[in-house]
């Protein structure tokens, strides 16, 4: 008889998004005549940039030659588009990380979920309130949790963002193993200094944790004061992992292409306490289960750090972030209280009441599709997100519509 594995009847109910999609797809099907304007999850909506297009085609021409064809890649990525992330994002502000750190991906969100797989199940794990869906449930899968209550895991320890402390949640009460950060943050658009990164840096450091970092959206970072990565804290090469993705700056969702830069200080323990590497055991994980990201979309990815395409991704970065102030301030104006929005493409809105009540509300009404704060955690109830990856056309159409639902 074959069994399955019963940690996957632990996950509550239905994954957050897919939930909104059938909400979303009962109301379109109950109104097939209603345009509606999608502000939920964080899907781009522009082109790619240009210069990206050019290498893509330039790499598909390539692979129409015999003579230029490319197979299999390196699992870790092609050291042309390593060596280019290495200098670009990292050593570029300071950050004294190699090529060979750097292992290419098709997405973010399967890194971060995926990364847990190296580590032994009885950890003791530390997850932010709000979160990111994708952090609990693969620990949820993986047999770290028992049986949910009340909205959380028993098993997992919950690191608490609310009003009062800014959405950056304190450190642990008690050690913890494998901490999961996001800044700036998914769903809150919450973003964290220096001083603020340095006390979780310090904390894994002196309980031997190692920190998971989701960097996905350090592009929308525009207050040079606050870090663009977990790597500008001394010291936390030796403890932190990080991911990032081509998603969000550069319009990759489609595309697929991301990163995860995994130091080779980083060190990880066996249970009489022998120091193991890391980045040896995300390699054989990674070797044994990935074939690598194709060869023309890491060429269009190389394209990112060219001069043209620099230009080009701050172009559509700066464009996202005008969509966020506006729907910032158009939402401040219509009195709610608001995070985000100023480093980030999210704007985190108190909803005045229960988070899946104003979606309804925003759905039905105004044919504005939000995401429930309550979706992310018990911390997330009684707030919605709104992305501002739509085009400003529609961005100016929705808050139209949601001033006169309101």
């Amino acid at each position: 008889m074959i069994k399955i594995n019963e940690n996957y009847k632990k996950l509550q109910a239905s994954y957050l998004f897919s939930d909104i999609a059938k909400r979303v797809a009962a109301f379109q099907q109950a109104n097939p005549d209603k345009h509606i304007i999608r502000l939920g999850i964080g899907d781009v909506t522009r082109a790619l940039p240009d210069a990206c297009i050019k290498a893509f085609h330039a790499a598909i021409d390539e692979m129409a030659n015999d003579a230029t064809f490319h197979g299999y890649g390196p699992e870790q990525g092609y050291d042309f588009l390593r060596k280019a992330i290495a200098e670009g994002d990292f050593q570029s502000r300071g950050c004294n990380i190699e090529a060979d750190e750097i292992f290419v991906s098709d997405g973010a969100k399967c890194d971060s979920g995926n990364f847990q797989e190296i580590f032994a199940n009885d950890i003791r794990v530390a997850i932010p309130d709000p979160v990111y869906p994708v952090y609990v449930d693969t620990n949820v899968m993986a047999g770290r949790t028992g049986e949910a209550e009340a909205g959380r895991y028993t098993g997992l320890t919950y690191l608490e963002g609310t009003r009062e402390n800014g959405f950056i949640p304190d450190l642990p009460s008690a050690p913890v193993d494998l901490i999961y950060l996001c800044f700036p943050n998914n769903p809150t658009g919450a973003t964290a200094t220096k001083e603020q990164l340095k006390q979780w840096v310090e904390y894994a450091k002196n309980n031997k944790a190692l920190i998971l970092f989701d960097a996905a959206y350090e592009a929308f970072v525009q207050d040079e004061r606050l870090p663009r990565s977990i790597y500008e804290i001394e010291g936390a090469d030796e403890v932190a992992v990080e991911f990032r993705s081509f998603s969000k700056n550069a319009g990759f969702t489609g595309t697929r292409c991301a990163y995860t830069v995994v130091p080779k200080a980083c060190k990880a323990y066996t249970t009489s306490g022998e120091a193991v590497s890391i980045q040896d055991l995300w390699n054989r994980r990674h070797t044994t289960k990935f074939n690598s990201v194709s060869y023309p979309v890491q060429r269009a990815a190389e394209a990112v750090y060219s001069e043209e395409g620099r230009t080009q991704i701050s172009e559509l970065v700066g464009y996202y972030l005008n969509n966020a102030k506006f729907i910032r301030d158009q939402m401040e104006g219509l009195g709610y209280n608001c995070i985000g929005g100023e480093n980030s493409p999210y704007i985190w809105i108190d909803a005045q009441g229960d988070s899946w009540d104003l979606f309804d509300m925003l759905l039905n009404k105004a044919g504005v599709v939000c995401t429930p704060g309550a979706g992310f955690g018990k911390c997330g109830e009684g707030y919605i997100r709104i992305s501002a990856f739509n085009s400003f056309e529609n961005v100016q159409d929705a808050m139209k519509r949601i001033s006169g639902a309101l």
